[in-house]
């Protein structure tokens, strides 16, 4: 990953795992690298009079062969096409819970069960 670009972030835990990423979602090989020509790449901004803390995230861990070979973003684009078909199902379901925890108010509110 190109931790001199404006979107990427790292975050390490307690435990010590460390998570990098692309803001953008732009990298599907991360944390291993961005792609080369990424349209959205830009440095981060130079000292304009203000201070900055260090960016010190521990050290990437290898690269596995199924990054190289496209068969790890296979899979994750696979569970983001199941988790993308059954949004708009998960959705209605939370606002019909939502619709039906609105009525149950009104009732009690005017003393009629619920």
């Amino acid at each position: 990953m190109r931790q001199e670009c404006k979107y990427f972030e790292s975050r390490t835990y307690r435990n010590g795992e460390t998570v990098r990423k692309c803001h953008l979602d732009l990298a599907p090989d991360a944390p291993w690298r961005c792609p080369d020509d990424c349209p959205r790449f830009e440095r981060r901004l130079a000292d304009r009079s203000w201070t900055h803390g260090t960016l010190v995230t521990p050290p990437t861990p290898a690269e596995p062969a199924s990054v190289a070979d496209g068969s790890a973003a296979a899979v994750l684009d696979a569970a983001e096409d199941i988790l993308n078909s059954i949004g708009p199902q998960v959705r209605a379901d939370v606002e019909a819970e939502q619709a039906r925890a609105r009525r149950r108010g009104w009732r009690r509110f005017f003393g009629r069960g619920g």
